[in-house]
């Protein structure tokens, strides 16, 4: 398989979900700038939405978006539990989660990234985003991990977005519960190993 990424980004959380089941990926850097993976390649050829993350099977299939990707590598090895099964409730609760990071967290983000951003807008964003925050430190005040006990790919995607916080200088300091939850995902090894491979000390 091959997982396509941009370092730090949404596609991180996949990584890091591949990582936590021992699957043997490849990676493959792309150039939001240029669309072109760092071997050359079209990347709209492999992904015409222009986005990551995008995972290419061994057959060839492409399976895109980050929460679809997530899930898809969670059942490879199932009785990891990073997923619960699926028909089950506690399935439709991690997709209810992970719809509600990708809609409510991950979308207000991105026009934070604009240079072109206004401040009406940024302020805007950011009184949202912490918002949003509020209803996560309500969870996170009651259980360890997002669904309860066991750390699933809801987790790793809530880890992955909200480290942009620090890029876009949204203050967390209110949300004690999210900066341990934060704290205690980064001592994962695969979060770990996730992040060095995307972040060379070289580079």
């Amino acid at each position: 398989m091959k997982l396509y990424y941009i370092p730090s980004a949404c596609s991180l959380s996949s990584h890091i979900v591949a990582i936590e089941l021992g699957l043997t990926i490849e990676l493959v850097k792309m150039d939001p700038a240029t669309k072109r993976t760092e071997h050359g390649e079209d990347y709209l050829a492999v992904n015409p939405k222009g986005r990551v993350p995008a995972l290419r099977l061994d057959d060839g299939t492409v399976l895109t978006e980050g929460p679809a990707v997530v899930q898809y590598l969670a059942d490879l090895k199932p009785d990891a539990q990073l997923a619960p099964a699926n028909g089950s409730m506690a399935r439709y609760r991690l997709q209810e989660m992970l719809g509600f990071i990708n809609s409510e967290l991950h979308q207000s983000y991105m026009p934070l990234f604009d240079p072109a951003c206004s401040d009406d807008v940024r302020s805007s964003r950011m009184a949202y985003l912490q918002k949003q925050y509020g209803l996560l430190e309500a969870v996170l005040g009651r259980t360890p991990f997002l669904l309860g006990e066991r750390f699933t790919v809801a987790d790793a995607y809530l880890f992955v977005v909200t480290r942009w916080a620090e890029f876009v200088k949204l203050d967390l300091s209110a949300f004690p519960n999210l900066r341990t939850f934060q704290a205690r995902i980064a001592t994962r090894p695969a979060v770990q190993a996730a992040m060095r491979r995307e972040q060379p000390a070289s580079a």
